[in-house]
């Protein structure tokens, strides 16, 4: 069932979020709304104490030089302490010194952001980030 819902906003925020519509190319306001309210609903998600616990999944992006052997021991090393989180792992190689690795990863958020955190602060990491998302099962 769909409700209908009404807001006020300025000129000025009203035009900027139309322009913003229209470059990620949404068919209407409403669904760029659902998303943005999806977005949040999956970063409180993480922060709630009643999901602690609960299955989670979350994404997260590496850069690093590979001629750091040491490097990606460590890297590898703390992906396999924490082996059943890992549920895939990509490694791309961007030029003859740069690797991109992209890991999905499934566990309790406590768990996930551990790993997480780990693995981008690993000294000799260009580039990290944590992303967390969502199973979809409180969404629709």
């Amino acid at each position: 069932m769909l409700e209908r819902v009404g807001i006020s906003l300025e000129d000025t925020l009203l035009e900027q979020f139309d322009e913003l519509i229209k470059r990620k190319g949404y068919a209407n306001r409403s669904e760029a709304i659902r998303d943005l309210i999806r977005d949040q609903l999956v970063q409180e998600e993480w922060k709630e104490p009643k999901h602690s616990g609960k299955e989670q999944v979350a994404v997260v992006t590496l850069v690093y030089d590979h001629d750091s052997t040491t490097l990606g021991h460590k890297l590898t090393h703390i992906q396999h302490e924490h082996h059943r989180a890992v549920v895939s792992a990509l490694h791309v190689h961007l030029d003859a010194h740069n690797c991109l690795e992209v890991l999905i990863l499934r566990g309790t958020a406590e768990e996930l952001l551990t790993m997480g955190e780990g693995l981008v602060s690993t000294k000799g990491v260009k580039y990290g980030k944590v992303v967390p998302a969502t199973t979809g099962r409180t969404l629709d």
